[in-house]
């Protein structure tokens, strides 16, 4: 790839180059071909570095190259069609190229490429009516090269062309030299087609492929309907106008593009169409057969545009489609015309950047969504770029916009007032801040509300109520859910209304992760929806049923998180969180106090084993003020898991202060329960860590007598293996052994419950210090494994630490230093159990890894670690495991 250096800046000419029929051509003869076409690029690379060129981007068969001068592009292009001519090509037939010029400014990113330059733009349109041999170039190049003409070469001006997707004809010119053919067929410009197509004012962006894919529909015999479908601002419209334009060629009785949205009868849809195509006839009934008769010989293609509102004149098109067999029919609409020959090509927002980490500036301008908002900010402040200082800022615009490209068009014409960190922070409020659109768009599309209260008229009360209802959801909804929470007064058909909400493009259905449907509104109209709940009037009565489902949520499955390690139980808190979240809020600010700490009490399973601490102290901590007017159960389960929480955090003296809280409500209220033996148990780690481990014992021996006392076997488990774990930091292996053997079988009969990762480190701690290395392994990547594909990344990172130092112990330093330095990483992220027995084992790891490596190498494979990805530092750490048993000379463990 040529660097940016290297590549020509300002007034710079481009070289476009394309095979023609180059499809055909793999079909004829694949083996043929792929020589072929090496041969043809080598040619042109050799005529274009003989005249000072460039060649910067090549897709597929097609290349792009850049000038310095007008004159070297011709002479460059003149070169390649000449050896081309020349060239014995062994196939069917030769390979003919088309080539194009033109001349803009541009300068180069700092990958080698040209990216956002519109002269770019206007060059591809018209490589695209250039004929295989035939060199086409623009006026700016012509008037450029005019001086700088090679002997014998002249100009035939071809006049002024409509190209697609251009407002501005473009004059275009070809290139007449010896040794190149000089008779073409007509340009196939807009001018030669019966088309009746608005041409776009702005470049499409990020739908190539989107585009492609209808184009390939309807060039299929038999798929005559196809229907664009989604919400308002997708851009449903300048899809349906760019495939028309490619489809030209196809339909040789033309491309007819029908505005319905000014129309609300459907009666008046047929009327639409016969006033666009010129057939004259009053009567209605009679239309039908004057339009059919105009239509059934010709191979022609409607574009009705803004269907959903007249969606009753449906069968009318159906009708249309029978009689006139070669019609083929492009649909806009935000709901399926529900036809038997439709096919449905769903329109999507734009693509986004992911959340966790951006890409260089270079990748993060090529994402769609990103791109549309340079480019239409560019717009109005010619100068506007993306930078460093700005780019997370656009990202995070861009994603709070759903990728809808209304929605950002609109956010992008606020950027002269608003810089973009300033938008950001007023993008709170969507709607208010979205309007003022330009002013020859559609009046429905000025402000993004009047586009999402376009498609609201349209529906019935009951779906209006429905829909209303929905935006109480965060980040989507079960079928279970929304009957439970919408159905306020049992008066609504919730599984009917969803399917004409999602027939209508305002609501999204997806899956959970579990097989179970999942229902979604995008949050620009959720925030129109949630506007409506509150006009209502019934905002407080729907967030309260939302808030109440989700507490029972909770509830059932802490429970049952007691008792199994489904992940499934997980994943739907995880799935729930954005709900839960907006529950949390809800509770707090309608002082709900006991109920909002009974939700986050609920909830401590999922925020500890998913390493969510700080979210999760954030609520429960409230339970410390004793002012809170709070149940002492409720209050005493919270001070329990906030303690959990602070543990995991490695915040052993709050974590002490928040289980003895905890405790004392417990024994102050007389109540023996799973929460007070939880409690203990968290406290007695808690001052182990802290080095009292007499004190830990004492609170273990106590939390056991009252497990056992309860007959709860998880419980009688969880404080054995505990016990075990304060022998081993006593030294007293014998002991630990003896607590594991007698947790083991209560353990079968529980399962591999969350505690199991723990139970697998302590039997790897007892065989390690009876000098079993192999079993040892064993029990470190069980407990790795166990944890990972259970989401717990905490003890991930202990069996890291471990497996690492026994790797530094049997002379792999450098693979200890990859999994110590990965572990510190992800210890950083989501804290950890580490073993108390293997601390000093853990530094004596990290100084014998030193040693080995020397400084320099050591830092630099402990940075190779902590860039490791989770799943890359288990997968490492599985075959480290291997490769160290191997080395013992045994056979290697079940992985």
């Amino acid at each position: 790839m040529t660097s940016e250096l290297d590549l020509p800046r300002g007034t710079v000419t481009f070289l476009f180059t394309d095979i023609e029929g180059s499809t055909a051509l793999w079909e004829q003869d694949r083996a043929a071909m792929r020589p072929a076409v090496e041969r043809h690029l080598a040619l042109l690379d050799m005529a274009i570095a003989a005249h000072g060129g460039h060649r910067y981007e090549q897709v597929w068969d097609a290349i792009q190259a850049a000038f310095a001068t007008a004159g070297d592009g011709l002479a460059a292009a003149i070169e390649a069609q000449r050896a081309l001519a020349r060239e014995p090509w062994q196939l069917p037939s030769p390979i003919r190229v088309r080539m194009a010029l033109h001349t803009g400014e541009a300068a180069p990113d700092s990958s080698g490429r040209y990216h956002q330059v519109p002269a770019l733009n206007r060059l591809s349109r018209v490589l695209a009516v250039a004929h295989g041999g035939q060199i086409l170039l623009t006026h700016a190049t012509r008037q450029l090269a005019g001086d700088q003409l090679p002997e014998n070469v002249a100009f035939h001006d071809l006049g002024q062309h409509r190209l697609r997707d251009l407002l501005q004809p473009e004059r275009i010119f070809q290139v007449l030299a010896p040794g190149l053919p000089a008779d073409f067929p007509p340009l196939p410009s807009l001018e030669r087609h019966e088309t009746n197509l608005p041409i776009l004012l702005t470049p499409l962006i990020g739908r190539a492929e989107d585009v492609s894919r209808v184009v390939a529909l309807l060039e299929q015999e038999d798929c005559r309907l196809v229907t664009l479908i989604g919400p308002g601002g997708t851009g449903k419209t300048r899809l349906a106008l760019a495939a028309g334009a490619e489809l030209l060629d196809t339909f040789p009785d033309g491309v007819w593009f029908v505005d319905l949205a000014p129309i609300v009868d459907p009666a008046l849809v047929l009327q639409a169409i016969a006033a666009t195509l010129g057939v004259r006839e009053t009567n209605v009934s009679q239309m039908e057969h004057a339009l059919i008769a105009y239509l059934a010989p010709k191979r022609l293609l409607l574009v009705l545009d803004n269907f959903e509102q007249v969606v009753a004149a449906a069968p009318h098109v159906s009708e249309l489609l029978t009689e006139c067999p070669r019609l083929a029919i492009l649909a806009t609409s935000r709901e399926a015309l529900q036809l038997r020959a439709e096919h449905l090509a769903p329109v999507l927002p734009l693509l986004l950047p992911e959340p966790d980490a951006l890409p260089s500036l270079t990748e993060l301008a090529r994402v769609p969504a990103i791109d549309l908002f340079v480019q239409r900010a560019q717009a109005i402040v010619p100068s506007f770029a993306l930078t460093d200082e700005n780019a997370a800022a656009v990202a995070e615009i861009c994603r709070r916009l759903d990728g809808l490209p209304l929605a950002i068009e609109l956010a992008a014409a606020r950027i002269r007032l608003l810089p973009p960190r300033a938008l950001l922070a007023r993008l709170e409020q969507r709607l208010p801040l979205l309007t003022g659109g330009a002013r020859d768009a559609p009046e429905r599309q000025r402000t993004l509300r009047d586009t999402i209260d376009w498609s609201h008229e349209l529906l019935s009360r009951e779906e209006q109520t429905l829909f209303r209802r929905l935006g109480v959801f965060a980040g989507g909804w079960t079928m279970d859910a929304a009957e439970k929470i919408t159905r306020t007064g049992g008066e609504l058909d919730v599984f009917s209304g969803l399917e004409a909400l999602i027939d209508k493009s305002l609501v999204r259905q997806s899956g959970d992760g579990t097989g179970e449907p999942r229902f979604g509104l995008l949050e620009t109209i959720r925030e129109f929806g949630l506007e409506q709940l509150v006009a209502a009037g019934e905002a407080d009565e729907v967030r309260t049923r939302h808030a109440d489902y989700y507490v029972t949520l909770a509830e059932e499955t802490s429970s049952g998180l007691w008792q199994s390690t489904e992940r499934r139980l997980l994943d739907r808190l995880a799935v729930e969180q954005d709900n839960t979240r907006s529950a949390l809020d809800w509770l707090e600010r309608q002082g709900e106090l006991e109920t909002c700490l009974r939700l986050a009490v609920g909830l401590g399973w999922f925020w500890l084993i998913r390493s969510l601490g700080s979210e999760g102290r954030s609520w429960l901590e409230r339970a410390v003020a004793p002012s809170i007017e709070v149940s002492p159960p409720v209050r005493a389960w919270a001070l329990m898991w906030a303690g959990a929480l602070a543990l995991m955090q490695g915040e052993s003296a709050a974590a002490v202060k928040l289980e003895e809280a905890s405790v004392a409500l417990w024994r102050e209220h007389g109540e023996t329960s799973s929460g007070l033996v939880s409690a203990l148990v968290t406290q007695a780690r808690a001052v182990g860590q802290l080095g009292n481990p007499d004190l830990a014992v004492a609170l273990l021996e106590e939390g056991l007598d009252i497990a056992r006392s309860l007959n709860h076997a998880f419980l009688i488990v969880l404080v054995l293996e505990n016990l075990a774990g304060m022998a081993l930091v006593r030294g007293d292996s014998v002991r630990a052994k003896a607590l594991i053997e007698e947790a083991l079988p209560l353990r079968r009969t529980t399962g591999d419950t969350w505690g199991a990762p723990y139970s697998l480190a302590m039997q790897g701690e007892i065989a390690r210090g009876e000098g079993d290395l192999v079993k040892a392994l064993e029990h470190y990547q069980q407990a790795i494994t166990l944890s990972y594909d259970r989401g717990d990344q905490r003890f991930v990172v202990g069996g890291l630490i471990r497996i690492g130092n026994l790797a530094a112990e049997l002379g792999r330093p450098e693979s200890a230093a990859h999994l110590l330095g990965a572990a510190e990483k992800v210890h950083e992220t989501v804290g950890s159990w580490i073993h108390l027995s293997g601390l000093d084992g853990d530094q004596r790891a990290l100084e014998m890894t030193r040693a080995a490596l020397g400084d320099e190498a050591f830092a630099a494979a402990w940075s190779t670690g902590r860039a490791l990805s989770l799943h890359q530092a288990v997968t490492e750490a599985g075959a480290l495991a291997r490769d160290l048993v191997q080395d013992q000379g045994v056979a290697s463990p079940v992985i």
